[in-house]
C-alpha cells in the first residue's frame, strides 16, 4: 500500500487550480496528476499545452464517468462545489474542494451523509492552516509563551479601490461569494482551530468602496468564547493604505504577539516555485513578529521568528495519507471541520443582517 498510486483529476483551469492544487498534487508521491477539466481552452490558457502528460476532458460528467480517477478536486467557483462533489461522491471518488466548501451548512450535512454512504472522503482545501505565521501564533500559544489569550485579532486586510471582475467581484452570498466566504472563510477557519465552535456571533458587514454594490466588501466578525474565552476579531477591509499590513494581534495573560505581512506561500507558487525547492514558505527575518512578554515586572519585547512550515503540500499528502490508511480521523481538513466554520459565517450574516449578536 505504500506504493499506491492515486489517479488525481481536476477539475476547472483556473487561477486555483494553477497555482494552488496542479503544483501540490505534482510533488505529492502518492498522487498521479491523470486529467484535467477545461472546457474553452485558449491559446494562452491551455491545460493539454501546460500537462501534455493529463487527459482532457471538456466537462465534469466525463471526468465522473472515468474509472480510472480515484480523486477528484474541484477548484471550480463556490456555487458548483456542492453538485459537483456529490456527483464525485456517488462516482465513487474521493474528493478535494476549494474553499468555501458550500454556500450552507445543509448542504455541508448532505455531503457528509453522502460521504459516509459511498465511504469516500472529503477534504476542503483550507490551504491557510499551514500558514507559517499561523504555525507560529500556534506555537506560541502551545508553549504557554502568551499565557491565557484574552484578544485574538486576525486580519486580511488589503488596498483594492476597484472590485474584482472574477467571481470574487460578481458572485454574491446566496452562491458563497463576496469577502466572507473568500477571505473570512480563511480567518474564521484558523480561529476555529484554535479556539473551535464560539458562544456568540457579533458581525458588521459594510461597502468601503461605497460603490452602490448590494454586496459588502468588508467585514468584521468577532466570537465570543465566554468567560474565560478570548474574544477574537477578524477582519478584511479593501480600503487599507499600508505599507505593512497588520495579519496578527495576539494579547494573552503574560505577553503580546503582533506581526505583519501575509505568508508568503501564494505569491512564491504564482512565481512558479513549489514545495521542496530551496527557502520555499520560509519568510525573511525582517518580516518576524514581535514578542513582548512581562518579564522582571516590566515588559520585555524582542523578534520572534516564523517556525519553519510544512507548507501547503501538508494538506495534499495528509488526504493521501488518510486515503492509504482509510482513516477518517486522518483527513487533514474534514468537512465537519469546514461546515463548523459555515455555521459560524452564517451566524455572521445573519447578525450583520439584523444588527443583533446571534447565539450559536
Amino acid at each position: 500500500m505504500a506504493d499506491k498510486k492515486y489517479n488525481v483529476g481536476v477539475i476547472g483551469y483556473g487561477l486555483s487550480a494553477k497555482v494552488f492544487h496542479i503544483p501540490l498534487i505534482l510533488v505529492t508521491p502518492s498522487f498521479n496528476l491523470h486529467s484535467i477539466v477545461q472546457r474553452t481552452p485558449k491559446p494562452n490558457d491551455n491545460a493539454a499545452q501546460d500537462h501534455p502528460e493529463a487527459k482532457i476532458y471538456n466537462s465534469a460528467d466525463a471526468m465522473f464517468a472515468d474509472s480510472e480517477i480515484d480523486v477528484i478536486v474541484i477548484s471550480t467557483t463556490p456555487e458548483t462545489h456542492f453538485p459537483f462533489t456529490k456527483a464525485a461522491l456517488q462516482a465513487g471518488k474521493h474528493v478535494v474542494v476549494e474553499k468555501p466548501f458550500v454556500p450552507i451548512s445543509a448542504e455541508a450535512s448532505e455531503l457528509i451523509s453522502i460521504s459516509k454512504e459511498t465511504g469516500k472522503f472529503i477534504c476542503v482545501y483550507q490551504n491557510r492552516r499551514w500558514d507559517s505565521d499561523f504555525l507560529t501564533v500556534k506555537k506560541l500559544m502551545a508553549d504557554g509563551v502568551l499565557g491565557r489569550v484574552v484578544e485574538f485579532e486576525t486580519h486580511f486586510d488589503r488596498f483594492k479601490g476597484e472590485k474584482p471582475a472574477t467571481w470574487k467581484g460578481t458572485l454574491t452570498m446566496e452562491d458563497a461569494g463576496g469577502v466572507i466566504y473568500d477571505l473570512g472563510t480563511h480567518l474564521i477557519d484558523q480561529a476555529f482551530c484554535l479556539f473551535g465552535q464560539p458562544k456568540t456571533v457579533t458581525a458588521i458587514f459594510t461597502n468601503q468602496r461605497a460603490d452602490g454594490s448590494a454586496e459588502p466588501d468588508s467585514i468584521t466578525v468577532m466570537l465570543n468564547y465566554g468567560e474565560k474565552g478570548p474574544l477574537v476579531t477578524a477582519k478584511a477591509g479593501v480600503l487599507c493604505v499600508e505599507e505593512e499590513q497588520l495579519r496578527y494581534w495576539v494579547r494573552g495573560s503574560q505577553g503580546s504577539f503582533k506581526k505583519y505581512h501575509l505568508d508568503i506561500q501564494e505569491d512564491q507558487l504564482k512565481a512558479g516555485l513549489k514545495p521542496g525547492d530551496a527557502d520555499f514558505g520560509i519568510e525573511s527575518e525582517d518580516r518576524s513578529g514581535r514578542l513582548v512578554v512581562f518579564e522582571d515586572g516590566k515588559p520585555k519585547g524582542s523578534t520572534y521568528k516564523n517556525v519553519t512550515p510544512q507548507t501547503y503540500a501538508a494538506l495534499y499528502q495528509g488526504f493521501a495519507d488518510a486515503i492509504t490508511s482509510g482513516s477518517e480521523d486522518a483527513i487533514p481538513v474534514k468537512a465537519s471541520e469546514a461546515r463548523d466554520v459555515l455555521r459560524i459565517i452564517e451566524a455572521a450574516r445573519e447578525s450583520a443582517k439584523s444588527g443583533k449578536t446571534v447565539t450559536l
